[in-house]
């Protein structure tokens, strides 16, 4: 018997070895895996089976295993999204391949043929193992940037405090992007709002320095282009030592120390009055 005639005619022992290892190494893995994810292990072992043949056993990079480095691929990228970590997935492969080479060891008897095969099972196992693993870090890396930029909006509200009054809380360091999403985010509210002014909350921000300055700047005159006028609150008395240390020149701009006094400067600007009930029932009598 061949290794290929070997391997095909034990897909199914395979495919419950490799979920037996996959045990071992997880605790209760297998248990807690769905029949889907139990019948996908097969459906793989059996394409993987179906791919070998005289030649492709002799290539790694055979066209025959196109399908099968395709759908490790897709199983890669789900257990990224799953929260696996990268060595858990090499391991999961490997596992694969460890199942695989204890069946040619019980069927192949002559050692010679016994070592070559499983140096070429080796070496295609290998070779789809370091596909699957690109896939799996191109996997994470577009849920940390999906991730990041979700981040990024929840973390840049734009809040309609009052009539023709919107507030901007910024949380965490304002870099170049961040300043393109709280632009974009703050001047679309202003149009639909059809507010005259705009707060800029800094008080979420760790430290100022001459770039966050600018890109405050920014935002403010973009604001000013709109029709509104802008306020940034927040000012610690470290950040604003820090603003004076750097000569950044922020004269232009009305700058107070709270969100509350900011909103109050607001009110007088827009020529409100915020008078207390028991305040005004006094004044009445």
């Amino acid at each position: 018997m061949s290794s290929i005639q070997a391997l095909q005619s034990n897909s199914k022992n395979i495919t419950e070895r490799w979920l037996q290892l996959q045990a071992n190494e997880e605790g209760d893995f297998a248990e807690a895996l769905s029949e889907e994810q139990k019948t996908e292990a097969a459906e793989l072992v059996t394409n993987l089976l179906k791919s070998l043949n005289e030649t492709s056993l002799e290539d790694p990079d055979s066209d025959a295993f196109s399908k099968v480095k395709e759908s490790l691929g897709i199983l890669s990228l789900s257990r990224a999204r799953q929260g696996y970590s990268p060595r858990e997935t090499a391991t999961y492969i490997l596992r694969l391949k460890e199942a695989m080479l204890e069946t040619l060891s019980t069927e192949i008897t002559d050692v010679k043929e016994l070592y070559d095969n499983s140096l070429k099972i080796s070496k295609i196992l290998d070779n789809v193992m370091i596909n699957s693993f690109e896939s799996f870090i191109k996997g994470r890396e577009d849920i940390i940037m999906r991730q990041t930029d979700e981040i990024t909006e929840i973390s840049t509200p734009v809040i309609r405090v009052w009539d023709g009054v919107l507030a901007l809380p910024i949380i965490g360091t304002l870099d170049s992007s961040r300043t393109q999403v709280v632009m974009e985010s703050l001047l679309q509210q202003i149009v639909e709002s059809e507010s005259s002014i705009a707060i800029l909350d800094i008080s979420g921000v760790p430290a100022v320095d001459t770039l966050v300055a600018q890109h405050l700047i920014k935002t403010v005159s973009a604001t000013r282009l709109m029709g509104a006028e802008c306020i940034i609150s927040g000012i610690r008395p470290e950040i604003a030592q820090t603003i004076v240390h750097l000569g950044i020149d922020l004269s232009g701009i009305i700058t107070k120390a709270t969100l509350a006094s900011a909103l109050k400067t607001s009110f007088d600007m827009m020529r409100y009055d915020i008078v207390k009930k028991s305040d005004k029932k006094t004044l009445g009598a």
